[in-house]
């Protein structure tokens, strides 16, 4: 089966959500990335803090694992800012520059120049009651949702992508498999021919060892060189991946797993090779594991 079902899930994206009101302008940034658990960060401006368990709520309701970076930047609408005049400020920088002016014979001050110095002009900030702040929350937890949909439709796009290259390397692991168990060295018959001509040549030469005996060492050197349970076990965790990829959701906990055992089956095969090419295909499947499981880090 080269398709799946359901929805694999990368655990990297990213996503942004704009929004705003009359008075106040926001943005929401939710990035992910790898990690073994769920990890929800988020940064909030002052005032805001109160969003921070719905931040890590609403992560985990659709996040399974990695770590995640939640960001909300709020700043006050321009066109809504209104200004005030500090008139005490303004007074005593007005009686310092009177008294430079005679001092120096220098110019009036001009007015874009006062105005311009710190302080002479205060933003006023709106007294804003508890009904205007709730709804305005509501919007921009309703702005973070929307945020986390845009993250689950990429997080969705990657993981489809990399199902298609779990399949692929799938598709690799099988065709070496079976080119191992068509290699002469991996049969029985094969390594018992080659175990009696070995017999022959040793019992022509001595006459101190028991036939019998032989041939109850030469079974079972033939059994512990025999990889066939070794290529059984390779195939049926081919068939366990290729239904958790069916299967879908969080599956890379258990993808991850079955690539351990992929590479033990490995590396028990290569130890029993005492075949040139079966060593190779050997080397080959350890290689192919490996880019298996280097996909199967990143999804969720």
């Amino acid at each position: 089966m080269t398709g799946q079902s359901a929805v694999v899930h990368s655990m990297t994206g990213f996503a942004r959500q704009e929004g705003g009101d009359d008075s106040v302008a926001w943005a929401w940034e939710v990035k992910t990335v790898n990690g073994r658990s769920l990890d929800v960060r988020s940064r909030l401006p002052s005032g805001y803090e109160a969003l921070d368990p719905i931040v890590r709520k609403a992560v985990a309701a659709v996040c399974h694992r990695g770590n995640a970076q939640v960001n909300l930047v709020v700043k006050r609408s321009e066109a809504a800012q209104a200004w005030q005049l500090n008139e005490d400020l303004l007074q005593q920088v007005l009686e310092v520059m009177e008294g430079l002016r005679v001092r120096l014979d220098a110019a009036p001050p001009r007015l874009d120049g006062l105005l311009g110095l710190r302080g002479v002009l205060e933003p006023v900030e709106d007294e804003e009651s508890p009904e205007q702040r709730d709804a305005r929350l509501r919007r921009i937890e309703g702005d973070l949702h929307q945020a986390l949909k845009g993250l689950i439709g990429m997080r969705s796009d990657e993981g489809a992508r990399l199902a298609e290259l779990v399949q692929g390397h799938l598709a690799s692991i099988e065709t070496l498999c079976a080119a191992a168990a068509d290699c002469a060295a991996t049969q029985p018959d094969a390594l018992r021919r080659r175990l009696r001509e070995q017999l022959d040549l040793l019992l022509s030469e001595t006459s101190g060892i028991a036939e019998d005996r032989l041939a109850q060492e030469a079974a079972i050197l033939v059994s512990k060189a025999d990889v066939r349970e070794e290529l059984d076990r390779l195939t049926a965790h081919i068939g366990a991946a290729r239904d958790l990829l069916e299967q879908g959701g969080a599956i890379g906990r258990k993808l991850d797993f079955l690539c351990q055992e992929f590479n033990r089956e490995a590396n028990t095969l290569c130890s029993k090779s005492a075949d040139v090419e079966l060593t190779r295909i050997g080397l080959d499947l350890k290689s192919a594991i490996e880019q298996l499981r280097e996909q199967v880090q990143n999804i969720e």
